[in-house]
């Protein structure tokens, strides 16, 4: 019995219950995470490797499906002059973020599950992935977005299809460009704020337990920020998604405002790339 209640003793004093905070908790050298080290700017091995392509595919093909299943419900609501025989706009909102969760989940271990440049050029600011990298996403999230957008109108039929606008991003009547700049920038900095905290190394080290958790906040992020933002802009906030339906669109009406749909999407993801790495996790003052 002496026996066990020593190991008892020492078992309940083993851990200090003062735990340090501030400064001298990031000094600790005991963490049960490590923060990932910078991406080189350039990495020339990435173009020989099959995994670095395959990611650009999955990227691809995750747009694609993204586009296709968004813009069909765009187009599904805005064909109904009542709107009372369709989802509405809290249907498109579910659809937008409903499949944001599915892709994430389905593409982050291969990809990291971006599927919107905007995302990508916040995740680049950080280094967290190289410029070659960042430049490949883009332009295969892009086409990936006109292929999906085409094979909706392929459905629809070009005369049906640019009558309903094609479920291109505009600016909405009674708002101005300044107004559609903010609402993108603000959308924006939620959705890949979101981002950097679902898949920060420190929270995945503590919650490494339940691997949906990332998929679903940004998810979810991507459903409120278009409940408030689609009746100013249609809700941009992912470049390729307003390129993809602006393209296979081509009217003069989806390329007026079409500059907001870059411009706010990466100053909104530069301002939250630049939050969360030295305002929230203040890493520049860790080195």
């Amino acid at each position: 019995m002496e026996g066990k209640e020593e190991d008892v003793r020492l078992g309940a004093n083993r851990f200090n219950e003062r735990q340090p905070i501030g400064t001298a908790a990031q000094s600790q050298d005991d963490k049960d995470y490590k923060e990932p080290p910078p991406a080189p700017l350039f990495e020339p091995g990435e173009l020989t490797s099959w995994s670095f392509y395959r990611a650009g595919i999955a990227e691809f093909m995750a747009t694609f499906l993204f586009l296709y299943i968004t813009v069909l419900t765009v187009m599904g609501v805005v064909k109904d002059n009542t709107k009372c025989t369709t989802v509405g706009i809290q249907g498109i909102a579910w659809a937008f973020g409903g499949m944001i969760f599915a892709l994430v989940y389905c593409t982050a271990g291969i990809s990291g599950g971006h599927i919107n440049p905007a995302v990508t050029f916040g995740l680049f600011l950080a280094r967290k992935l190289s410029l070659t990298r960042a430049v490949f996403y883009m332009v295969m999230q892009c086409l990936g977005a006109i292929c999906g957008a085409g094979v909706v109108k392929g459905f629809y039929g070009k005369t049906y299809f640019e009558m309903h606008n094609g479920g291109a991003n505009m600016v909405a009547h009674g708002y101005t460009k300044g107004d559609g700049l903010g609402a993108e920038i603000i959308g924006t900095f939620v959705l890949v704020y979101t981002v950097f905290s679902a898949t920060d190394a420190k929270r995945s080290a503590r919650d490494s337990h339940v691997p949906i958790l990332a998929p679903l906040p940004i998810g979810f992020a991507v459903f409120l920020v278009h409940l408030a933002t689609i009746p100013i802009t249609g809700t941009g906030i992912n470049p390729a998604r307003s390129l993809g339906a602006a393209i296979i669109f081509n009217k003069d009406s989806a390329w007026d405002d079409h500059w907001i749909f870059w411009v706010g999407p990466f100053i909104g993801a530069a301002l939250a790339a630049l939050y969360h790495q030295v305002v929230i996790r203040a890493i520049p003052f860790k080195k």
